[in-house]
């Protein structure tokens, strides 16, 4: 929770508390403070242990942490029932985008080998640069719309 304070910032806050507080009734507020943590994290247990308990035996692998869709379709995506391993190794995203970036560019695919497509590419670090427009002709004038101004 804590993990981004470095120590100067905990020793001003340690040194605002003082101010605020005092140094005679700093040590209640703290043990208040620490009995309502307390008191908080128990009852989130208890309420923990309720809904699994309701929830019945089928139930009984189910973690509260499965509740964010990021854990849950980390979840998903390890579970090798779907096959999803065997898709995704054989996936190659940079070979697709450069297969559909020399598509889209006009570029002859077919006498590519099996292996990575050798494009522009793979000269640039693997990189695939989307926003590259076609060059229109020096002398040819861009369309005009009278309506569009």
């Amino acid at each position: 929770m804590f993990n981004d304070i470095g120590p100067l910032e905990l020793v001003t806050l340690i040194v605002l508390a003082v101010l605020v507080f005092g140094p005679d009734k700093l040590p209640k507020f703290i043990q208040d403070v620490t009995r309502t943590l307390r008191k908080i994290r128990e009852f989130s247990d208890n309420a923990k242990n309720d809904i699994r308990s309701e929830l019945g035996p089928e139930f009984k692998d189910f973690e509260f942490e499965d509740l964010n869709p990021k854990a849950f379709l980390r979840k998903q995506l390890d579970n090798d029932e779907l096959g999803l391993k065997d898709i995704r190794s054989t996936f190659d995203l940079k070979r697709e985008m450069a297969e559909l970036t020399d598509s889209v560019n006009g570029h002859d695919t077919a006498s590519a080998l099996p292996g990575p497509a050798p494009t522009s590419a793979a000269a640039s670090g693997g990189r695939v640069d989307m926003t590259k427009k076609p060059e229109a002709a020096k002398d040819e004038r861009p369309p005009f719309d009278a309506d569009a101004t």
